[in-house]
């Protein structure tokens, strides 16, 4: 099977759906003239033109609502921030706008929207620049939340996010564009809200999704050398979470471990370890950990985003605890 980059599974995706379906454009900064900010929508615009590839000023509210707007008069428009921390500015739109219509409409309108962007982390950019905010949109009735692991994930996904009905938050990771994997050239769409058992494993569960699945799959690596096996759980998708995969697959381990970006208060990982200790509470022969970000802002300097952030060595330790190692 082939292997091509993050950013050009994303590219695929769009192209191939913006062919099949006339309804569907692109906006955003950088999209049009300068092929992308990351290079996603690199050759679109030579493609579909100016009325489907469209540039932007440097306004998150303004052409967040345009898209709104755009998708509850039947278009299905793809709305790109340059990263999700822009995208505050634009939060009215996503928030009181595109996830209330349906429910305040009586179900007249609906809002088949996707906003996509980069999250999280990408080295030294500042406090304001590397915030993740997954378990902000995730906590909104009306939306999706998807955030793919891969390129396999980002093409099949984010098919299907085009095509869906409601609106929703599609997170990449700055890190992960030039990232390369394999990829069917045939057609495949990856269904919402379904978990991927990335890795099975008898000893520990392990969940994550986005960019830190190259942790978990890291610490899976090491704890196999000294024969740990853990189960690896791809969400894919916090919102909705697919419980019932993890909960089969805690079932099974009698531990669990997630690891995720985002700050401990309120993250997807507690909400994981509340609804794992309601429905298998009597399986769990360890209390769930979570690893998470430290809860401060990012630091600029190297060593205090290594300290702040979730790694492999953070995971470990957390392993061998529900594992009762040193």
């Amino acid at each position: 099977m082939r292997q091509i980059q993050f950013r050009e599974a994303l590219r695929e995706a769009m192209t191939e759906e913006m062919r099949r379906d006339a309804s569907v454009f692109l906006m955003g900064e950088e999209v049009a003239e300068y092929n992308g900010a990351y290079k996603v929508s690199q050759g679109m615009l030579d493609e579909f033109g100016p009325d489907r590839v469209i540039d932007t000023p440097i306004a998150e509210l303004g052409f967040a609502g345009i898209g709104v707007g755009a998708a509850m008069n039947g278009l299905r428009p793809i709305i790109e921030f340059m990263t999700f921390n822009f995208s505050l500015v634009a939060i009215d739109q996503v928030i009181n706008s595109a996830a209330k219509t349906l429910s305040m409409s009586g179900g007249q309108y609906g809002c088949p929207i996707v906003f996509r962007g980069p999250t999280g982390n990408a080295g030294q950019l500042g406090a304001q620049h590397s915030q993740n905010f997954e378990n902000w949109f995730a906590n909104t009735p009306g939306l999706k939340v998807v955030v793919p692991a891969d390129p396999y994930d980002a093409k099949g996904l984010l098919k299907s996010s085009i095509r869906d009905s409601d609106p929703v938050i599609f997170m990449e990771s700055e890190v992960m564009y030039g990232d390369k994997g394999e990829v069917p050239e045939s057609e495949y769409l990856l269904p919402l809200g379904q978990a991927h058992v990335a890795r099975e494993g008898k000893d520990v569960t392990l969940v994550s999704f986005g960019k830190m699945m190259k942790v978990a799959h890291s610490a899976a690596d090491e704890l196999q050398k000294e024969g740990i096996a853990a189960e690896v759980i791809n969400l894919r998708s916090v919102r909705p979470v697919d419980y019932a995969t993890i909960i089969n697959s805690v079932k099974k381990t009698n531990r669990l471990v997630v690891v995720e970006e985002a700050w401990p208060l309120s993250s997807i990982a507690t909400d994981i370890a509340f609804n794992v200790q309601r429905h298998a509470f009597d399986y769990l022969d360890a209390p769930v950990l979570r690893v998470n970000s430290m809860d401060v802002p990012l630091a600029y300097a190297p060593t205090l985003i290594e300290a702040t952030l979730p790694n492999v060595k953070r995971t470990l330790e957390a392993v061998k605890s529900v594992i009762y190692r040193k």
